[in-house]
């Protein structure tokens, strides 16, 4: 099979060659590079794997290419990497692995080209491009990953209990594959996977958090999610998702499945963004809903406050699943508890004093705040989704008037704790606070304009009624 490459690509592959003929090394492309080029899908790296020393071989290459080059050596894993033409190029030597059963680090030994493809973890995974003088541009493909390309299905090179006790995370790289290429896992891999599912404990959080990340950054990360769920997986990785499972009913009157909507709203999102962070904050946004759960006679199911309750678990899942802790945690905290304000506002009258606190509290995260809540509209019913848009396009153009004419997006009131104390010669107080607060109050209720003299006045006139007085 013939296997098109952009010019770059062809020139790299081209002097790896004369580098290995030069060393008598037969050495391959391999891996994703291999199935991305069949499959039709962009590459941005190149594995290659030799009999031989990779490190010697990227070295040989790289003297071919510059002798400017730089070549990054990791001795310890026996590998070696440069970029060239925006490519980045790994060199390995052919390995065949053992494994223990406590650890997923394996014991290395140099091996034949087959011994390599054989510890692939799929069959897609397994093909290599031949770079030999006598075959070069052949494709070796032992297991018909070829042929799993084209009936879009997912095996093992081995036996799937086999591959997955060996290294357990090739349980999620699977199924994010499934997720990325919306191809089928065969039933047999399946099984597999549900009755290994609790090995993926001596997986670190930092390799798992890696796996869910790029699950969530598919087109739709739904299909990895279910089969996290379905095979047992999630119930170790994340379980506080697993909690929002299934649908209770008390005389007839039942709550929507909030796993299901969860992953909806993820999908839904994904269709506007490629913000990974909003897309965790679609993932996280009714993970309180299982602690608040209550049922109210003539009401029926509530969730009250689960808005509340989900921005303070924030912070222990984000440091749980290792994820970053400062700027990127508090935004999703901040997404996750005023996930509910804009569809509140389409019940009610909306005032210009509730859209200026929206606007003041979301600040410049505001676009992605109403991204978020028009994903979250996912009933089955078509005329309450047609209502719903309807007035949530209603709040939108009231937020787009309100902002014209007081521009309160990241807004700081005029009149700041420093003029207060300058203002009446009194130290850093509760008064202070109190009259920045009063002051930032009437402007966002409307009772004052949003300009600094009409502000100045307004403390004035406050701060006579609390007897505070100018020197």
């Amino acid at each position: 099979m013939q296997i098109h490459c952009t010019t770059d690509e062809q020139a790299i592959l081209d002097n790896i060659a004369i580098a290995a003929n030069q060393l008598g090394m037969e050495c391959y492309a391999i891996g994703g590079f291999v199935r991305d080029k069949i499959i039709g899908r962009p590459t941005k790296d190149i594995d290659i794997v030799c009999v031989g020393d990779g490190i010697v071989l990227a070295q040989e290459s790289a003297r071919l290419f510059s002798s400017k080059l730089t070549v990054a050596v990791y001795k310890n894993f026996g590998t070696a990497q440069f970029n060239i033409h925006g490519i980045d190029v790994e060199f390995v030597g052919a390995r065949k692995e053992s494994y223990r059963s406590e650890s997923r680090n394996p014991l290395v030994e140099p091996g034949s080209i087959q011994d390599d493809q054989l510890r692939r973890d799929l069959t897609i995974n397994a093909m290599a491009i031949s770079l030999k003088k006598e075959n070069f541009g052949e494709l070796v493909d032992p297991f018909d990953g070829l042929g799993d390309i084209e009936r879009k299905l997912l095996r093992t090179p081995l036996e799937p209990t086999q591959t997955f006790i060996d290294d357990p995370l090739r349980m999620m790289r699977i199924i994010r594959f499934a997720s990325q290429l919306d191809y089928t896992i065969v039933e047999k891999a399946i099984e597999a996977i549900t009755q290994n599912a609790e090995r993926i404990r001596i997986i670190s959080k930092e390799r798992i958090t890696d796996e869910l990340n790029k699950i969530l950054m598919c087109t739709k990360p739904s299909i990895g999610f279910e089969l996290l769920f379905h095979t047992g997986l999630l119930h170790y990785i994340f379980p506080k998702l697993v909690d929002l499972a299934g649908a209770e009913y008390i005389d007839g009157r039942g709550h929507k499945d909030n796993f299901f909507h969860t992953i909806q709203v993820v999908d839904n999102i994904c269709e506007t963004t490629d913000n990974i962070w909003l897309r965790w904050a679609a993932l996280l946004h009714d993970i309180a809903k299982p602690a608040t759960k209550k049922y109210e006679e003539g009401i029926g199911w509530t969730f009250h406050g689960h808005e509340w309750l989900g921005a303070k678990m924030v912070p222990g899942i984000f440091k749980e699943l290792k994820l970053p802790q400062h700027d990127k945690m508090k935004y999703v905290q901040k997404l996750v508890l005023l996930h509910l304000r804009p569809i509140s506002l389409t019940k009610e009258n909306i005032t210009d004093s509730a859209i200026r606190r929206l606007l003041f509290d979301a600040g410049d995260d505001i676009d992605d705040l109403m991204l978020l809540c028009s994903a979250d509209i996912t009933s089955k019913n078509p005329q309450k989704v047609k209502r719903f848009r309807e007035n949530f396009n209603l709040v939108k153009q009231r937020m787009k008037e309100v902002e014209e004419k007081d521009q309160l997006r990241n807004w700081q009131p005029p009149i700041t704790g420093e003029i207060i104390m300058q203002t009446f010669n009194i130290p850093p107080s509760k008064m202070v606070g109190d009259l920045k607060d009063m002051v930032r109050e009437a402007i966002l209720d409307g009772i004052i304009p949003n300009d600094y003299d009409s502000a100045f006045e307004y403390m004035m006139l406050k701060a006579n009624e609390l007897k505070i007085s100018k020197p």
